[in-house]
């Protein structure tokens, strides 16, 4: 993988932390992790964005690659935050580095570095819209 010649600010998602969330002991359960990723991927985009790209192109995205660390618990009733960066690898595919933050930590409690891929409803590999790689890049700064 190549370094980013532009990456994004990073952005902020709170996520409420749930005893369905959790196991036994209060925990969160390591498979969240992922949904809580991809809720602020989401957010970063826009879920009416999304919506559009796939009721008007047909097209959508979908995990290439994922690589996670959890390095701290992340326990019931906790309010994280899920910071997101992303970077554009090619015409097909972003890279999205994320971590969950638990209040006033001064690690990140859970990294992840996520590839995606856009495709059509075929599940064919396809580039990105230059519409919507252009409303992405449009607030990165320089690396």
């Amino acid at each position: 993988m190549s370094s980013p010649a532009a990456i994004s600010p990073i952005y902020h998602f709170p996520v409420q932390i749930y005893y369905e969330d959790t196991d036994f002991s209060g925990v969160v359960y390591h498979p969240n992790f992922l949904k809580y990723f991809e809720r602020a991927r989401e957010h970063v985009i826009g879920a009416e964005r999304l919506n559009q790209l796939w009721q008007q192109l047909g097209l959508g995205f979908a995990v290439y690659r994922s690589d996670m660390l959890c390095h701290d618990g992340v326990e019931f009733a906790e309010i994280v935050d899920v910071q997101t960066q992303f970077y554009f690898e090619s015409k097909y595919r972003t890279v999205w580095q994320q971590s969950i933050w638990r209040p006033n930590s001064q690690k990140a409690a859970v990294t992840a570095t996520i590839e995606m891929v856009c495709m059509n409803k075929a599940r064919q590999l396809v580039p990105m819209p230059m519409a919507l790689m252009a409303q992405l890049q449009h607030n990165f700064t320089s690396a």
